[in-house]
């Protein structure tokens, strides 16, 4: 029995290996100008667990003077205005798998691996991230996953001019602090679209649907959301529902009864000092019950709007 239970510590050491080697690293930060990204992930269990976190600095990431040249060599010119875009911004990618086991950090990194090589095809034939990536990661785990197992993400990408465009997978919508009116301004409204969560139903626009049948039928195709830092200063916050349902023993929530007041201490900092200011002070509200995962992005102070 004990040579079993060495084993199995063994395997899961092996695994929690793996999936640490995926999580993000301080140099993968993306970096912008006039815009600054900080992020940290809380695993209820062990070190890994249902939440992941991508960033995508393409610059970083990947040679965008060797592809734009290529795709000019072959007289592709508009996937390279569209690489040449990319300089500007960077993507962010929030995932929750349902459930916050070690092992649930399997399908993160399924998710994680089947993003990242979508990326590159996209690259290559677009020039930039597209809705279709998304229609195929939704068809590929609804495949291949359990239903009990669907993931709720969130794909962002911030540009140098404050702009987001993100597509939401029944993922709680972002949150913006405004420096300025020093208050919390909420995104969601009836303008904003949300879709059923990674792997629960096929697009109705996959052209193999008749090969599978979807006992809830067939989702939209995905639609993209827009929102705009306006004001120097300006932060915007994207979480997992291990943040936004975060509560203590008498039942209040951390997101209506401090989040607006940290955020106003913490608005003249840096991300990655806002990033460990809501960290402690999360903690110190309740214990989590849930991974819990937030990025800040924030516009720089830069401008007359500190004034």
């Amino acid at each position: 029995m004990e040579q079993l239970i060495n084993k199995l510590r063994t395997e899961l050491e092996n695994f929690e290996d793996i999936a640490m080697r995926i999580k993000p690293e301080a140099g993968d930060v993306p970096a912008l100008n006039d815009i600054e990204i900080a992020g940290k992930s809380i695993p209820l269990i062990g070190k890994v667990g249902g939440d992941h976190l991508i960033y995508l600095d393409f610059k970083k990431r990947y040679d965008m003077d060797a592809r734009i040249r290529q795709a000019t060599a072959t007289g592709n010119k508009d996937v390279a205005k569209a690489l040449e875009r990319n300089r500007n911004r960077a993507g962010i990618l929030v995932a929750d798998v349902a459930g916050h086991k070690l092992t649930d950090a399997a399908q993160a990194a399924m998710l994680h691996q089947a993003f990242l090589l979508g990326v590159l095809y996209e690259l290559d034939i677009f020039g930039t991230v597209t809705t279709r990536l998304f229609e195929n990661l939704n068809t590929r785990f609804y495949q291949t996953s359990s239903f009990r197992k669907y993931i709720t993400m969130i794909y962002g990408e911030i540009s140098e001019n404050g702009l987001f465009r993100f597509l939401s997978a029944a993922h709680p919508f972002p949150i913006v602090f405004s420096y300025r009116n020093d208050k919390i301004v909420h995104v969601g409204n009836e303008n904003t679209i949300t879709f059923p969560p990674i792997g629960t139903m096929p697009s109705r626009d996959d052209v193999d649907y008749r090969q599978h049948n979807s006992p809830l039928g067939r989702k939209d195709g995905y639609t993209v959301n827009e929102l705009t830092l306006m004001g120097h200063g300006d932060i915007l916050l994207l979480f997992t529902d291990g943040f936004v349902d975060h509560e203590n023993e008498a039942g209040q929530r951390f997101e209506d009864f401090r989040l607006e007041d940290v955020l106003r201490e913490a608005k003249n900092e840096r991300p990655h000092e806002i990033v460990r200011i809501l960290e402690k002070e999360l903690l110190s509200f309740a214990l989590p019950k849930d991974d819990i995962t937030f990025v800040v992005i924030k516009r720089s102070l830069s401008g007359k709007d500190q004034d």
